[in-house]
């Protein structure tokens, strides 16, 4: 049990530092390939620490909700990424780590984000709390039929995270076969919308009027705005490590650590150039057109569980 809670200590550790260094390589791939040089892929980090230097600035009309939210925020995404595996999937915690455990962790902190958004009063982010939950409400249904998808397969039968994984270490030949490739271009679409990526929403605009998670975070700055920028980091590795992990289970549980880290983070550059890839090639949708975009993701995740039951 002790050796079981330094792995989980050392997992948790090891996402903290590489959550924001996979956002720095998209920022950097996209310079690269406009011809620019771009900021250092380490960016991110020297933002965290800029903003944990930084003073409050707290609105007088704001109540505890304010307060709390970049807290809640930040633990709900550590917890639902802590419910994946990355190198070990720990037993003693099997009875929580639930697909369907992770998707509502992360709900409870956007829900929170959202209160957040409206809590100060601000015209713009009750705007961008609205949006943030159409958004939501758009590619959920993708989402859960990915779920669902991988938890009918008839050798796992749940979505408990340790079943699919037990399985997943056993049969990682067939991780490229129809069925997740289908799921894992659905879930690269999910990816982006919950991550406010293009072509869904721009994390390095201002402009009022196409914000959506931004527009919830222009009232907080220093360590708030830290800890909401990096639950939305872990947040997007949430999702990366799901395709790399469950959909790609290539080299998990492997005796030599390093060999297994190696695996996993290369999975996670693939992914990540592929967002990158997406990002430079499309330009962010108008509202209106979102649901278009859900549609297709919704319509893959079908093509996913129409081929599952086929293939059976």
């Amino acid at each position: 049990m002790f050796v079981s809670i330094l792995k989980f200590i050392f997992q948790m550790i090891f996402l903290l530092l590489i959550a924001p260094l996979f956002t720095g390589i998209i920022r950097k791939i996209k310079s690269k390939i406009q011809h620019k040089i771009g900021a250092s892929i380490f960016q991110p980090y020297y933002d965290l620490i800029k903003l944990l230097k930084k003073d409050l600035v707290v609105s007088s009309t704001s109540s505890w909700i304010y307060t709390v939210a970049p807290y809640v925020y930040f633990i709900t995404s550590l917890a639902a990424a802590m419910c994946l595996p990355i190198i070990y999937q720990f037993k003693g915690f099997s009875f929580y780590t639930d697909l369907l455990v992770i998707v509502y962790l992360l709900v409870a902190g956007r829900i929170f984000m959202a209160l957040a958004g409206l809590d100060t009063g601000s015209t713009f982010g009750g705007m961008g709390s609205s949006r943030e939950l159409l958004v939501s409400a758009l590619v959920e249904p993708a989402l859960f039929l990915i779920i669902i998808t991988v938890g009918a397969n008839p050798e796992v039968a749940s979505t408990s995270v340790f079943s699919i994984y037990e399985y997943a270490v056993k049969e990682s030949i067939g991780a490229f076969s129809t069925v997740n490739i289908l799921l894992f271009v659905a879930m690269l679409m999910v990816m982006i919308a919950e991550s406010s990526r293009i072509p869904v929403d721009d994390p390095s605009t201002h402009l009022e009027l196409t914000m959506v998670h931004e527009a919830m975070t222009l009232e907080y700055s220093g360590r708030h705005l830290a800890f909401i920028e990096m639950g939305s980091y872990i947040k997007q590795l949430v999702f990366m490590t799901f395709m790399a992990n469950i959909l790609i289970p290539v080299g998990l549980n492997m005796e030599n650590i390093l060999a297994g880290l190696s695996i996993y983070l290369l999975k996670l550059l693939v992914i990540t150039f592929l967002a990158a890839i997406i990002e430079i090639n499309t330009v962010k949708f108008r509202l209106f057109s979102l649901p278009n975009y859900a549609a297709i993701a919704l319509i893959i995740s079908v093509l996913g569980f129409l081929t599952r039951f086929v293939l059976i």
